[in-house]
């Protein structure tokens, strides 16, 4: 009997260690908590909130509902306001109309104080978006529309009036344990109705703009063919000098062989012909010619003892012996 008894209990060995298992399992999931790094937690013993939010890591508590833990993400939210972005018609310094919508940047920095004023997400961007309106308003109407849309980036005031509102939303949203970083612009547009209007006078911005440049360029060309005229009178001037030139030297060798031309005319006339007929044979030409035509009365037989080129051209070996 006893060993049979035995048996018994071993055989439910498995089924108690997994139910001592569970057990403990439920204990420690009831006993204890976890806060993320991602994460804020406030804890409330008996509907009272404790004075400091948990570290992150596991943490022991007493078992629901002596003790409720509220997580919140830590991380940045961005918040454009409700109703589709929350554009809304607003007025200028100077009385012009625009449509803007802004967004913030904002996260929970004190978990308990955002507990305390506005326990959940939903309420605390209400809130938001309550200050987010006023600031809105109140801030794009210190600034003139030229100022907020203008072709000029000089001209442009955006980042200041990004300033301004996340200075008057900041202070508010710090109370209720909610940092803001940032504040910007989604959209900034004007009615339909002065659409137009702003068009033309954009236009004309443009068409003034257009006039100065096309002056300037008009100023520059003028410039640019007065020196170009400078320097073709000045590079005309130097060319005809160096011409002059030249032909002057030119003219005094020519004039070396004037001199002995005239001491022998036939010999001129000879080698002028002489050349002629070397540019009429430069190419393999046929020709038909009277031999009584110059230059081809050359090719006659008598031709050089007619005109004394023998005689000549003694003369002017002796002149080159000399």
């Amino acid at each position: 009997m006893k060993n049979s008894n035995k048996n018994g209990i071993f055989r439910h060995w498995p089924a108690i260690l997994l139910g001592a298992a569970v057990a403990v399992i439920l204990i420690f999931a009831i006993f204890t908590y976890q806060v993320n790094e991602t994460e804020l937690a406030v804890v409330t013993t008996l509907g009272r909130v404790a004075p400091e939010s948990p570290e992150p890591g596991l943490h022991f508590r007493w078992p629901y509902p002596i003790e409720k833990i509220y997580k919140f993400n830590k991380r940045n939210r961005v918040f454009s306001g409700t109703e589709a972005g929350a554009a809304e018609e607003m007025l200028t310094s100077d009385g012009k109309n625009i449509v803007v919508s802004i967004f913030v940047v904002y996260n929970i920095d004190n978990p308990v104080l955002f507990f305390e004023k506005a326990t959940n997400i939903n309420t605390a961007e209400q809130r938001l978006n309550d200050w987010m309106r006023g600031a809105k308003s109140s801030t794009f109407g210190r600034f003139a529309f030229d100022q907020l849309i203008n072709t000029d980036p000089a001209k442009m005031k955006l980042d200041e009036v990004s300033e301004e509102i996340l200075k008057e939303i900041a202070p508010q949203a710090e109370k209720f344990g909610i940092r803001v970083s940032h504040v910007g612009i989604n959209s900034l547009n004007v009615p339909g109705k002065i659409t137009e209007k702003i068009f033309e006078r954009m236009i004309k911005e443009r068409e003034v703009k257009a006039q100065v440049f096309r002056s300037q360029g008009e100023k520059a060309a003028r410039d640019i063919r007065t020196d170009a005229q400078k320097k073709s009178v000045q590079i005309v001037a130097e060319a005809e000098a160096k011409a002059r030139e030249i032909r002057a030297e030119g003219d005094a060798e020519a004039a070396k062989y004037y001199a002995e031309f005239k001491k022998n005319p036939e010999l001129a006339e000879f080698l002028r012909s002489l050349e002629a007929l070397r540019q009429i044979l430069r190419t393999r030409t046929t020709l038909v010619l009277d031999t009584d035509t110059p230059p081809f009365n050359l090719l006659k037989a008598d031709a050089m003892s007619k005109i004394g080129v023998s005689s000549a051209a003694e003369a002017q070996t002796k002149t080159q012996d000399k």
